[in-house]
């Protein structure tokens, strides 16, 4: 379905823009949200009108969040957190709990809904970012450490979950190996079959 955005989506487009998009997508939030409408040749009409308007916004509120996102950009977030001997948390980090701290540490108000991040279900070091508007998204560093630790564990943990994926990948590369080897062993010798033997 070809829907014309009223507005700017995250990771879809700007305001103005036309986009195909799947019509459960485009009926069931698009354009119940007032955020798109089918691109209909009337619609398409009122492109120029809406670029422009959506423009002006759009500078409007990025010199407003400006100095939020100087704010933002390299926070790091610390969580103490309960977790198994794999790193694994008893529970998540949400998006809720991350917008809570950002307000504690910077006092930015940031809904959950803007912060871009499955709940983080693991120690160490993680990455998320706050979607202000669609030109300012700040990444902010979440450091999730094991209750009773230094909040630096988290790096080291981060360090260990980065290690035991190359030792992962290196154990399947070394057990493909293997299997390459052990199949070309199978393999007959010659393409004719037999080798010669030489004359007594």
């Amino acid at each position: 379905m070809k829907v014309l955005l009223l507005k700017d989506v995250y990771k879809l487009g700007r305001a103005g823009d036309v986009k195909k998009v799947a019509d459960g997508y485009a009926r069931n939030y698009l354009i119940p949200q007032g955020l798109a409408v089918l691109a209909t040749p009337g619609a398409l009409k009122q492109v120029e009108y809406i670029q422009r308007t959506a423009a002006a916004q759009r500078e409007r509120l990025n010199q407003e969040l400006g100095s939020v996102a100087q704010r933002l950009q390299g926070l790091k977030l610390v969580f103490p957190a309960k977790a198994g001997e794999t790193g694994k948390l008893y529970g998540s980090i949400t998006t809720a709990m991350i917008a809570e701290a950002i307000q504690r540490e910077t006092g930015a108000q940031v809904e959950r809904k803007q912060i871009d991040s499955q709940p983080i279900k693991t120690l160490g070091v993680h990455t998320v970012r706050a979607r202000l508007t669609i030109d300012l998204v700040p990444e902010v560093t979440v450091l999730v450490h094991r209750e009773g630790e230094a909040p630096e564990s988290a790096y080291a943990e981060a360090e260990r979950a980065a290690a035991a994926a190359r030792a992962g990948e290196f154990a399947e590369l070394e057990a493909a190996l293997e299997a390459e080897e052990a199949e070309a062993a199978a393999e007959p010798a010659g393409e004719g079959g037999e080798e010669l033997s030489p004359e007594s």
